[in-house]
This record gives C-alpha cells, structure tokens and sequence, in this order.
C-alpha cells in the first residue's frame, strides 16, 4: 500500500481512496486524528485483509488527499452522505465496514439509515455514542501543529511508549498534519467547546436497538482517546447482535499496537 492511490468522483468531490485484493467487498473508515488519512490508518493491514477481501479504503471529505470544496460545512450528515455515495459510486451492494473511531461512528450512522447497504459492522475503538469527552480527545480535536504536540498525541493513542520515542514515526504523523490543506480543514471541524461534537457523532439508544445486523466491537483497553467503560461496553449492551473484544495491554491504535491479533479476529468474525 502506498500513500497515493486512486481517484473517483463522489457526489461532485473528487475523492482519493486505495483498493486492493479480492473477494467480498470490505470498506474500511479511518479516524480523525491530525493529518490521518486511510493511509496512515490502515496500512499495516491493509496487505493481509487484501488477501482474503476486496479493499476500499477512502479518504472521508475533509481529510487526506480527497478535495476539500470550497465553503464547505463538515459535519457528521456530510461525512455519513459521502460515505453512502461512495458505496454507490463504487456498486459495492451490500458492504461490510470496519470503522475506526470516528470512522466507527461514520459506519454505525450508515448502518442506521442505510441497512440495505451493510452487511457487517466492526467497529474499532469507536464513538457514536454520547459520553464525556476526555481531555485527550479534546487535545487530539484541538491539536496545533508542532513535533512536540504530535509526540504528545502519539504518546496517548497508544499504550506501548516506545513509539513516542519514535522520532521518525512522530516526524512522519507530524509532517503528514502539515501538507497543504490538512490543517486548515482539521481546524474548521471541531472547534471548541468539543462535547458537542462528540454528541453529533452519537445515535440514540433506540436508534442503536434497531441495528440488527452483526456487529464486532474491538477495543484497547488501556484506550485513553475513547474510553472503553463509555463506548464500546454501552454498544455492547444496546446493540442485540454485538459481541466485544478487549485487547490488554492497548491504547487506541489496536490497528498498529495489535495489527496481526486484530487481523485475526476480522477474518474469524467475517468469516462466521
């Protein structure tokens, strides 16, 4: 996988997005930290799910190398809507989605509103439910390029320290923040007070009732960003078909600290 991939127009934005493999379609939603992208996301996955699905990883509006329109309004019903229409663009048919974070909460909106389009949700330290915002989200929502603040944040995404010690692996994340454009629409998207903004992404308890379709809840459990207690265990408890798996020893990178574990419990859960 390499950072540049492929261009599609979705809903009038050109949207960047990479695609590999073969077999049943498989989307994966990134996160919303500064200067992510599906890239930076999934590309330690992306080689070994390519070898058991088709691969669609897009950039969500707003972030990595998908357009960023002028004058545009980023909120979650623009993001859920871009999202959908890709899958239409792309004639997917029903999908199933492994969201990440916020990308996770992308996928729960979807599954609500489009049920015809989803097959399977896994969901990956993931928000769509109210809780309090932690000051670590609020920091990664409110972060202000500079190496020093991205050492920060790559310190509390993961649990293992050795990759805040990682000068090239924070250099990396820090200059992907700075590319022309990443920070200026990171800004515009969750401005303070953030609490809101975590209550945007959430559905109802009742709307999350109604999600039928199997659903596989991954989280870390030392994850400081999205705290277990408050998400993942209350989806756990509200949606009739999910099953929860914790990783000790985890922060929220599950993708990057527990990449061959977690690829593991995608293929066993996708495979049942």
């Amino acid at each position: 996988m390499i950072e540049k991939g492929k261009y599609v127009k979705v809903g009038g934005i050109e949207t960047h997005y990479h695609e590999d493999g073969n077999g049943e379609p498989l989307l994966l939603i990134h996160g919303s930290g500064p200067g992510v992208s599906a890239w930076a996301n999934w590309r330690l996955v992306f080689p070994f799910l390519s070898q058991h699905y088709h691969l669609y990883a897009p950039d969500v509006v707003g972030f990595g190398y998908t357009e960023r329109p002028t004058g545009i309004q980023y909120s979650i019903n623009m993001w859920v809507e871009h999202m959908i229409t890709f899958i239409e663009t792309m004639n997917l048919g029903r999908v199933s989605i492994i969201g990440n974070s916020f990308g996770g909460a992308i996928a729960l909106h979807i599954a609500n509103r489009r049920p015809d389009l989803v097959k399977k949700l896994i969901l990956m330290g993931s928000a769509g439910i109210e809780f309090p915002i932690t000051e670590e989200l609020d920091a990664v929502w409110g972060y202000t390029p500079s190496f020093e603040n991205m050492k920060k944040l790559v310190s509390t995404f993961s649990n293992d320290q050795s990759m805040a010690n990682n000068d090239n692996l924070v250099e990396l994340r820090y200059q992907a923040s700075m590319q022309e454009g990443f920070q200026e629409a990171f800004s515009a998207m969750f401005p303070a007070p953030r609490q809101r903004h975590v209550n945007a992404l959430a559905l109802t308890a009742e709307q999350l009732g109604e999600i039928e379709i199997p659903v596989l809840l991954i989280h870390g459990r030392e994850d400081r960003i999205i705290p277990l207690e408050k998400t993942s265990w209350s989806l756990s408890q509200i949606i009739p078909n999910a099953e929860l798996h914790v990783f000790p020893n985890c922060g929220h990178w599950v993708q990057i600290e527990k990449t061959q574990p977690f690829i593991g419990q995608v293929i066993e859960f996708l495979n049942k």
